[in-house]
């Protein structure tokens, strides 16, 4: 947190950032009871008011329904009023600071600053994200973010992260790692593989709809043969799609999840039990609605507290006037 204003108190605990407060501090082993607290536990039970939880270090140790003696030294927060939940968990960013993106091209930075990053991870552990999943960056950037974080050098939500973007060249996100045939582009793959990322990220997108122009899209039976070869190295992978139609062709390549929803139009009934039918996990980014339209029509919602804490007011003050100005000015921000 960059802003210095003070004063303000989440209603909301995050249990996932208490723990890594605690694994982050000197104290590993410190003890720490939220007394009180209505504990919504994600396994879909209904919510249970006047709960007590105790933290050993990074482990939960007891949940109790009523009150409990605790060790001399456990430090106790009062939950009263609060509801304690599981950390959140973001599984599309794309970490400030490792590359620029133009023309629908990556391009790692010449020069790497990891403040932008870091600050940014930060904002996450404030808004009670406490793991991340960064599906196309700067490979050099970003996995040296997740081994910092892994290895304790930094104060950061887990980090799993899919490095360079895999796909055709002139596709949409193409720049880091594109391959044009095979088996000729396994090298490219197994330099990829061998930054063990956590997931590969796939481009499977022609454009040509809405206001964007028409681009080279990666072949089906190339990516059914980039699908099983991360999978044969025990890879997950997720796709950049639009349509459904294109959805339903990565899924039946071999995809494991989809990266977006489908935004050209509403999906069939079909289309949902398909995705049903093979547990295929869709991420939704809404929150590119509000990095673009949502800026231009209530640039206001910058004022509420949560983004006053976490952006530098100089941050809010440019998205409100040069950045709004080019969004508004955007065909894509209408369509």
């Amino acid at each position: 947190m960059t802003n210095k204003k003070t004063g303000f108190a989440l209603s909301v605990l995050i249990f996932g950032l208490i723990l890594g407060l605690a694994f982050w501090s000197q104290a590993q082993a410190e003890k720490i009871l939220i007394s009180n607290i209505t504990l919504i536990d994600g396994t879909g039970q209904k919510a249970k008011p006047g709960s007590y939880v105790l933290i050993n270090g990074d482990r939960i140790e007891k949940v109790s329904p009523v009150a409990f003696e605790v060790s001399e030294g456990t430090k106790q927060i009062d939950g009263s009023g609060k509801y304690l939940l599981p950390g959140l968990f973001d599984v599309h960013i794309h970490l400030r600071g490792g590359f620029t993106f133009n023309n629908g091209k990556l391009k790692a930075k010449e020069k790497t600053d990891y403040s932008p990053g870091i600050q940014a991870l930060h904002s996450y552990l404030y808004s009670g994200v406490t793991s991340v999943f960064d599906s196309g960056n700067n490979p050099d950037y970003i996995f040296k973010m997740r081994e910092d974080e892994r290895q304790g050098k930094i104060i950061s939500p887990r980090i799993f992260a899919a490095g360079a973007i895999v796909t055709y060249p002139g596709s949409h996100g193409s720049g880091l790692a594109d391959i044009d045939r095979w088996p000729e582009g396994k090298e490219v793959l197994d330099k990829h593989i061998a930054r063990k990322p956590d997931m590969l990220k796939l481009t499977f997108e022609e454009r040509g709809w809405g206001s964007r122009p028409m681009i080279p899209i990666l072949p089906v039976d190339l990516m059914q043969k980039i699908i099983e070869y991360y999978n044969d190295h025990g890879i997950r992978t997720t796709v950049h799609a639009s349509s459904e139609y294109r959805d339903r062709q990565a899924i039946f390549a071999g995809i494991d999840t989809l990266a977006h929803p489908v935004i050209q139009g509403p999906i069939s009934d079909g289309f949902v039990a398909l995705m049903a039918t093979k547990k295929i996990p869709m991420v939704t980014t809404l929150v590119i609605g509000e990095n673009y339209s949502r800026l231009v029509e209530h640039p206001e919602y910058l004022d509420q507290a949560l983004y006053q804490m976490v952006y530098e007011a100089e941050e809010i003050q440019k998205l409100k006037t040069e950045t709004a100005k080019q969004y508004n000015e955007r065909k894509w921000t209408w369509w």
